[in-house]
């Protein structure tokens, strides 16, 4: 695991890394990886420098795991030698590189890998405050999901962030947040929101996790605990935040909309009185979801409009617990069991239908990873999904499985080691130019 941690240089507020040589991130054990360049940034292609580099012997087969985007795939590939021998880079090709060319460059590299390079010269430490950069990078598509989890042991903050594409753990840093963010709100854009108690005053803020940049929102109108919603705007660079009902559901509070070009909360229609199914919300097509048992169906709340209004889309048959997951263009899920008894379960995806509002099955969970995933028939489990893609974790098993809506694909998340009990978790997009104003 690579662990991302403040500089020792005074007055600096970068961040460095190093690996931590774990299947976890709960050992102690930690090596610094050697990387040496020339003299003007040339890549060092001694076998010392080289760690962990692949054989290229002729005679050497090997299984090698490919999983794009997270999904398990097994190949077999034989490694030979390459038809062009590995040479050192002549320092003037990197400095006759144009500007705009090198920033374009660096932009596509996953973000994680940019503080390894930033130890390479003075120009790339710098280069986070580039604006050139930042806009080079605002145009690249993210490099993948990453899974986010946070936690504290025993009061200090803790996050770690698990890149699909990668593979692999970063341990982030986030001792700069204040003592009272304690709930994990979700993860938009590049954007974290949490939420907490200041002594009695409900607080909430947002940050970025890679800039390491955080403020507080202004205090609601009604001083309570509310269930909480961020969805973030990138094109317009904006990002709104929903308070719906009380935590607890003992008071009808109005709805309450922040919105971060004005800085401010504003006040709406208080939603229905109902009988919540689960505090879990979605967000799809400027639409706020919440599923209810009386009335039976969904209370959705148009954000262009600031209406609440009841969908009588009926649950399916037997449905001991479910979870509402947004998809992309429109698409709205419905997670969850279903059955009488522990050996009937299964676990099952259905898509709405807007037009008829009704619940339309589109997967089942197979049985080999539904008894590995909950061997217990009340064990608990979590949620949640980003663009077609839909995560369970349980924490009893400490496992992750990846559902592809699109291609089809059940897969377990290699490396995904859960290990705290007391861990929120979303889907988080690292990007460096998400601003929290």
């Amino acid at each position: 695991m690579i662990e991302l941690g403040e500089a020792s240089e005074p007055g600096s507020r970068m961040l460095t890394c190093r690996l931590v040589r774990s299947g976890s991130f709960g050992e102690d054990e930690r090596f610094l990886r050697q990387v040496s360049y020339g003299g003007s940034g040339a890549r060092n292609t001694s076998p010392l420098g080289r760690l962990g580099s692949r054989n290229t012997s002729p005679s050497r087969q090997k299984v090698v795991k490919t999983k794009p985007r997270g999904l398990d795939e097994e190949t077999v590939t034989t490694f030979c030698k390459s038809a062009q021998p590995d040479v050192q880079m002549e320092d003037n090709i990197w400095a006759m590189l144009p500007e705009d060319l090198l920033n374009e460059i660096l932009a596509r590299i996953p973000p994680f890998m940019i503080f390894r390079l930033r130890s390479v010269c003075k120009r790339w430490n710098s280069i986070l405050q580039d604006n050139s950069f930042l806009m080079f990078h605002s145009q690249v598509p993210s490099h993948g999901p990453c899974l986010l989890t946070y936690w504290r042991n025993p009061q200090t903050p803790q996050c770690s962030v698990f890149s699909l594409p990668l593979k692999q753990w970063f341990r982030i840093p986030f001792n700069f947040l204040p003592p009272w963010a304690f709930w994990l709100v979700g993860s938009s854009g590049g954007l974290v929101c949490f939420s907490g108690l200041d002594g009695t005053t409900f607080k909430t803020l947002v940050c970025n996790p890679l800039t390491q940049t955080w403020r507080t929102l202004p205090s609601l109108h009604y001083n309570q605990q509310r269930q909480l919603i961020m969805v973030v705007d990138r094109k317009n660079r904006l990002f709104k935040v929903i308070a719906t009902s009380d935590i607890y559901g003992d008071k009808s509070l109005p709805t309450e909309v922040y919105d971060s070009k004005v800085d401010k909360w504003s006040l709406h229609q208080t939603m229905p009185a109902v009988n919540l199914c689960s505090s879990k919300m979605a967000f799809c097509d400027s639409r706020l979801y919440l599923e209810t048992l009386s009335p039976l169906g969904l209370m959705m709340y148009r954000l262009d409009t600031g209406h609440w209004e009841h969908i009588p889309a009926k649950f399916p048959r037997s449905l001991l617990d479910g979870y509402l997951v947004a998809g992309t263009q429109k698409r709205l899920f419905l997670v969850g069991r279903i059955g009488l008894y522990s050996t009937l379960q299964s676990m099952r995806i259905w898509e709405l239908d807007h037009t008829k509002f009704v619940w339309v099955e589109v997967s089942r969970m197979p049985p080999r990873f539904f008894r590995a995933l909950l061997r217990l028939s009340a064990e608990r489990f979590e949620c949640f999904g980003q663009d077609n893609l839909i995560c369970f974790t349980s924490w009893n098993q400490g496992k992750g499985l990846l559902y592809d809506v699109d291609k089809k694909v059940w897969s377990w998340i290699a490396g995904c080691d859960l290990q705290s009990y007391n861990s929120q978790v979303c889907f988080y997009e690292p990007r460096f130019d998400s601003t929290i104003y």
